[in-house]
């Protein structure tokens, strides 16, 4: 055998074992989902009980609608802060952008429990009590996540062609039509990432949403595995189950519609 293929068999088998490695954890975990037991180690038998208990057991619903509403009011929240404050930036001076962006990576390098305790005792000064649980997390979650809104849409706000602004305008379009009519669609792309970044970083939050509840008992997912005396209910073991597929059919729709879009260039 070449030299050649040596190594490119050798690259193939390392690769297969590093993707192994990484997704042998999540593929046991999609297996155990439909075991007949709560062991995630010894095979009972088949089952979609885990599946029906999502909607069936109080508890887990109320904690996957608490996680699931924080999420999406806060990524509604931080996109449309985050895509304002963006379009504005681009229109100030350089000095003062570079200033704003300076505070805006704060708490993207700042660890979580920095940040954790800043939006805690900034709380108790304003005396926002923690029996307001899902308006401290939803709060919380909108202040981590704008600054990644910002450096997302930012770059593709810059690269926008004012001319075409000042044309609509020169059309009889005011602001409101001209952002909503012409800027917006331009960059609807970066917007669409950012708020899949805003969800994903508020559905997988614990250390920040922890520090926000307080002893008000309002539970995301995240705390709830926290505080879990015993193994893992393997109903969450079916949630992220599906939530692994969903994001599988998201991201294989996406490929399979960039493929085409670049058929269609070339």
């Amino acid at each position: 055998m070449k030299p050649n293929k040596i190594s490119q068999s050798v690259s193939y088998v390392f690769i297969g074992l590093l993707l192994l490695f990484i997704y042998a954890p999540i593929i046991s975990l999609m297996v155990f989902s439909f075991n007949d037991s709560r062991s995630a180690v010894n095979w009972s038998g088949f089952t979609l009980d885990n599946y029906i208990n999502i909607f069936i057991k109080d508890d887990i619903r109320q904690i996957i609608i608490t996680t699931f509403i924080v999420a999406i009011a806060s990524t509604v929240s931080s996109v449309v802060i985050g895509t304002l404050a963006s379009i504005t930036l681009a229109s100030l001076g350089r000095k003062l952008r570079n200033t704003i962006f300076s505070v805006n990576d704060l708490p993207i390098v700042n660890p979580d429990i920095v940040t954790a305790i800043c939006l805690f005792l900034l709380f108790g000064a304003f005396h926002i009590r923690s029996e307001m649980g899902y308006l401290n997390m939803i709060l919380a979650h909108i202040a981590f996540s704008v600054p990644y809104v910002l450096i997302s849409v930012y770059p593709k706000v810059i690269s926008l062609d004012s001319n075409i602004s000042e044309a609509a305008k020169d059309l009889g379009a005011n602001n409101f039509q001209t952002l909503f009519k012409v800027i917006l669609p331009q960059i609807k792309d970066a917007i669409i990432a950012s708020a899949a970044i805003a969800f994903t970083m508020s559905f997988d939050d614990f250390v920040i949403s922890w520090f926000s509840v307080g002893d008000s008992g309002l539970q995301n997912i995240s705390i709830y595995l926290y505080t879990l005396k015993r193994g893992v209910d393997p109903a969450i073991n079916a949630l992220t189950t599906i939530m692994i597929v969903g994001i599988a059919i998201i991201v294989g729709f996406n490929y399979i519609k960039n493929k085409k879009k670049n058929k269609g260039v070339v």
